[in-house]
């Protein structure tokens, strides 16, 4: 049985302060017997939330890493930075990323490949335009994302450590949702592609998560699909809906 995962991803949101404030209100509210929490702040804000953190049952995620250990990149920030401060999950390839910053497909499985050698479990982002869902093009776009991501991740790896988001970008931010049919068409369909990659075991077994302006009102339909083990939340994960959804119905 598949445990969920909701994961909030901060972006670039909260001071070091508020961040500490906000989950100090929270976490002794959010209930982690039915699934696995992940807090994703920003980077200022992850020494200070990890201490938060410690003890409890709430993970504690980044939302990006570079790919090269050590190095002048200025502005990055490497695995070993993650790791020093307890990170468990990492967002990798989220659309944004993407878009704004010209990540490629192959910088994605470079950074899929780093945070698995240092034991940090990926949240690989995947998804479509408007334009390519109304085009038919989504399932090509999506497949082709999730090879290049998994390009020489071994089996064991992808069935225990890896995290499947599906972030439909026309829903990203803009207060329109997938339908629950459509997100579940697509996450059933990341199951098959799976399933072709590597096993029908690791299929079984992979977690895929819907990310795109999930909510309160729309989380337990959500979660009831078959094929959606948990949401990547945005927004929403900044305020007190993400209690409400943590512990939805």
């Amino acid at each position: 049985m598949r445990k969920k995962i909701i994961a909030g991803n901060w972006k670039m949101n909260y001071s070091v302060n508020d961040a500490e404030d906000f989950v100090i209100s929270i976490k002794d509210t959010i209930n982690t017997d039915k699934v696995d929490v992940v807090i994703c702040p920003n980077y200022v804000s992850l020494d200070r939330i990890e201490k938060v953190l410690y003890g409890s049952n709430i993970h504690l995620g980044a939302q990006n890493v570079y790919y090269e250990p050590k190095g002048a990149y200025t502005g990055e920030t490497s695995v070993d930075m993650l790791y020093a401060v307890n990170v468990k999950y990492c967002i990798v390839g989220h659309s944004e990323r993407r878009q704004l910053f010209k990540e490629t497909d192959e910088e994605v499985n470079k950074k899929v490949h780093i945070l698995l050698e240092k034991g940090i479990k990926p949240i690989i982002c995947v998804g479509e335009t408007k334009e390519e869902r109304d085009l038919n093009k989504m399932f090509d776009k999506v497949e082709t994302q999730i090879k290049c991501a998994l390009e020489n991740v071994s089996l064991d790896d992808a069935m225990n450590n890896i995290v499947i988001a599906y972030e439909p970008i026309w829903a990203i931010g803009t207060g329109v949702t997938a339908t629950s049919n459509q997100a579940e068409e697509m996450c059933k369909f990341i199951r098959t592609v799976i399933a072709k990659l590597y096993s029908n075991k690791v299929s079984d077994n992979i977690r895929i998560q819907y990310g795109g302006s999930v909510n309160p009102k729309n989380i337990s339909e959500l979660m009831s699909m078959e094929n959606i083990d948990g949401v990547l939340v945005g927004g929403a994960s900044l305020k007190n809906d993400f209690v409400a959804i943590v512990n939805y119905d």
